[in-house]
């Protein structure tokens, strides 16, 4: 008798096949725990079945989820160390934060719509390192700070100094930018003299909420 193959997990693997392996999305760490982790948990229950397509993930109230590629990209090049204390933004139903408890010391994911945090909060109750959180997502989470890294897993018109100001000296950014309907990947560090971000992929993501650019004013 031929036994019964998990399509789930033959999605994962062509996932990490096809869309990371093949696109830079080089951090070995990164890569296997994507390759173990059960995306379709981390998702309402109606898209389980496209939990690993390469596009933005439809997650309900106007909201998506990144793709794999978008959230593997963002994750390899922040640099995750193993004492690194993150914070993540735009934590929806939790993968990604399940994918960072795999590599960081501790996880505050941070998410503001409630039906994507009981998502997160049922997915994620066996993972130690990692602390749910409700709230803005431009406002950040200070009650944690200061952080080493900040990973936000969609795409903000501008990185409020709210959140700079929670990251320690050195510390960096790993981001989502979204300029005249444009989105692009980036990574900042914050110096003593300052914050910057460099950009290093065009790749669609999803737009976060609070995150609009400020009005520059015109006579």
């Amino acid at each position: 008798m031929t036994p019964m193959v998990d399509p789930a997990h033959s999605m994962r693997h062509s996932m990490v096949a096809s869309q990371l392996r093949t696109n830079s999305v080089s951090d070995v760490r990164v890569v296997e725990a994507m390759a173990k982790l059960p995306r379709e948990d981390f998702v309402p229950a109606e898209h389980r079945e496209i939990a690993y397509r390469d596009t933005l993930l439809p997650l309900g109230g106007g909201r998506r989820q990144n793709s794999p590629l978008a959230t593997g990209r963002l994750l390899t090049e922040a640099q995750i160390r193993s004492t690194d204390n993150v914070l993540l933004i735009g934590a929806a139903g939790g993968y990604a934060a399940a994918v960072l408890a795999e590599m960081a010391a501790n996880v505050v994911a941070l998410e503001e719509d409630a039906d994507l945090l009981a998502i997160a909060r049922t997915a994620l109750a066996g993972a130690a390192n990692v602390t749910i959180v409700e709230g803005p997502l431009a406002q950040g989470w200070a009650k944690a700070d200061p952080y080493d890294v900040i990973v936000v897993d969609g795409a903000a018109g501008h990185i409020p100094d709210t959140l700079i100001a929670q990251l320690k000296d050195g510390g960096r950014i790993a981001t989502g930018i979204e300029d005249r309907g444009i989105t692009r990947l980036a990574t900042g560090r914050k110096t003593g003299g300052g914050f910057g971000l460099t950009e290093f992929a065009d790749i669609e993501c999803a737009v976060l909420p609070g995150f609009a650019k400020p009005r520059t004013f015109q006579f």
